[in-house]
């Protein structure tokens, strides 16, 4: 049984058209879901992907982190209606709570993580 080991590099993971549904609606059931679109061009991206990586391993499985590369999946963008890269969104139970557009600091992307933590918290117990 080496499901631990998994489980680490699982926090953040690429998702295509094909598998979004599963890996970001499904999940968010169970777990919140940062869904980071960008694209391979963008000077921001390349630095807050990292910082979001760094985080989802630092809060140890609380969020999950979806990244998605709107040159390839551009149905994904389209349907978030994305104006700019990068674009994050929160998801929960399903569905789109919050987002934020750009690289932001360090503070503002753990207030940003928090609520949507305690969103998602919240909602379970209103479910039960």
């Amino acid at each position: 049984m080496h499901t631990h080991q998994h489980a680490q590099h699982s926090l953040c993971y690429d998702v295509e058209e094909a598998s979004f549904h599963e890996l970001v609606v499904t999940r968010s059931h169970e777990h919140p879901v940062l869904l980071d679109i960008g694209a391979e061009w963008c000077g921001p991206c390349k630095v807050l992907t990292p910082r979001l990586e760094k985080l989802a391993q630092e809060y140890g499985g609380r969020f999950l982190l979806a990244k998605v590369d709107a040159d390839e999946n551009m149905r994904i963008a389209g349907h978030h209606r994305v104006r700019g890269f990068p674009t994050v969104i929160a998801y929960s139970r399903g569905k789109e709570t919050d987002r934020f557009h750009s690289a932001q600091p360090d503070g503002f992307l753990r207030r940003f993580i928090d609520k949507l933590i305690e969103q998602h918290q919240t909602e379970t117990g209103a479910a039960q």
